[in-house]
């Protein structure tokens, strides 16, 4: 395992984490919307930002192609968007967890479970 490559990845999450949750937060807070549509919405923030991050920062592959490694990246975080949303909801209406911890748990298990390794593997990959 590449942990330096880990760190950088855990701390790009965590930037990306709080781009989510402020949208999310704020949208629910202040906007009043549906939490469900919030975190799709702050995953999509959050995912714009940790593509930048994971390109320059990261895994330093700004010299692959924006498009190809843009619909690598899309294809995962949609993958992500789907499981974060799914776990969202499923903590919060069944098991009555307020959205903001439910948030957290499940953005926790998909980014270290799902994110990190297809990101390292997939989306970022050396030639």
């Amino acid at each position: 395992m590449r942990y330096p490559t880990l760190l950088k990845a855990q701390a790009a999450s965590a930037a990306s984490t709080a781009v989510d949750f402020l949208v999310t937060i704020g949208l629910v807070e202040g906007l009043h919307s549906w939490y469900l549509l919030a975190t799709v919405l702050g995953n999509a923030a959050g995912g714009a930002t940790n593509f930048y991050l994971g390109r320059h920062y990261v895994f330093r592959a700004p010299q692959q192609g924006v498009p190809a490694q843009g619909v690598r990246y899309f294809v995962v975080w949609l993958g992500s968007m789907l499981l974060n949303a799914a776990g969202v909801y499923l903590f919060t209406q069944l098991l009555h967890v307020n959205y903001v911890y439910s948030k957290v748990v499940v953005s926790l298990l998909v980014g270290v479970g799902f994110n990190y390794f297809l990101q390292l593997h997939f989306v970022f990959k050396k030639p």
